[in-house]
């Protein structure tokens, strides 16, 4: 998880202003069975086997994750065979374990690069080789962000081997298609589901792709997925390799941010 270490609300589209005195949601970790169930679609994404952050099945064959997750610190799109996604793991056991045969990065993305618009295109797409059996691990919808209203499920690095639910928090702020929230989130959190859970089943509406500080209190930022996941798809349907955009060689924007890696 990459970190801001300040970020101005001044020029942000402030989405309900009457939300901020709301109560938000303690994380609870979803220990048991039970707990877990509607979320086994959730799980560790493990990257060389030296780190991880967490991912999505959001459909029989496909992970939904944060791009500089699956990134080198030089830029480049790290090799799919070093990828393992683990669905629902819990104590060291797993719904599901897969490897990555294709990995699709969002051509907006910028490794490195600074300010909302960048973190709005922290968003990888992942094929998998070889799908999961819907009966076993239920994939967890993408959707469209609605209302304020929303939670996260998220591994981190003092809760590596089980996941935690918060069931509560809410958007503040949106621009250039970043999403500022109220989400509590850590290192290893990156990549993870923003959910709504307004209708029938949860949706996926973001994925964390920061964490940061604004006016005093603590906040995540993640990347709206409506608009740029129709093209991963569609990047992935009529390719067969491995697509990402390599930061400017100019100037980046200057925003008074630092952003580091886990």
């Amino acid at each position: 998880m990459r970190i801001l270490a300040t970020l101005s609300l001044i020029a942000l589209t402030l989405v309900a202003a009457g939300a901020a005195t709301a109560a938000d949601s303690d994380l609870r970790q979803l220990a048991t069975g039970d707990d877990v169930r509607a979320f086994r679609a959730v799980g560790r994404l493990e990257i060389a086997g030296q780190g991880f952050c967490t991912a999505t099945l959001i459909d029989t064959r496909l992970v939904l994750t944060a791009a500089h997750c699956v990134t080198d610190e030089a830029g480049g799109a790290v090799a799919s065979d070093v990828l393992v996604f683990r669905a629902g793991l819990r104590d060291g056991r797993a719904d599901a374990e897969r490897g990555a045969r294709r990995v699709v990065i969002s051509r907006a993305y910028r490794p490195g690069a600074l300010g909302t618009e960048a973190l709005a295109a922290d968003i990888a797409l992942i094929e998998l080789d070889r799908p999961i059996d819907p009966h076993i691990v239920a994939p967890i919808p993408a959707g469209a962000m609605s209302g304020v209203r929303i939670g996260v499920v998220s591994y981190a690095h003092d809760r590596a081997e089980r996941p935690s639910l918060q069931q509560e928090c809410r958007l503040l702020a949106r621009e250039a298609g970043a999403l500022v929230m109220t989400c509590d989130v850590d290192f290893g959190s990156s990549g993870a589901p923003v959910l709504r859970f307004d209708g029938a089943v949860p949706q996926v509406v973001s994925v964390v792709s920061a964490k940061a500080e604004a006016d005093g209190r603590k906040v995540s930022v993640g990347a709206d997925i409506a608009h740029v996941l129709p093209a991963l798809r569609a990047e992935l349907t009529s390719s067969n390799g491995v697509f990402w955009r390599s930061a400017d060689s100019g100037a980046r924007p200057e925003t008074g941010a630092k952003f580091v890696r886990p």
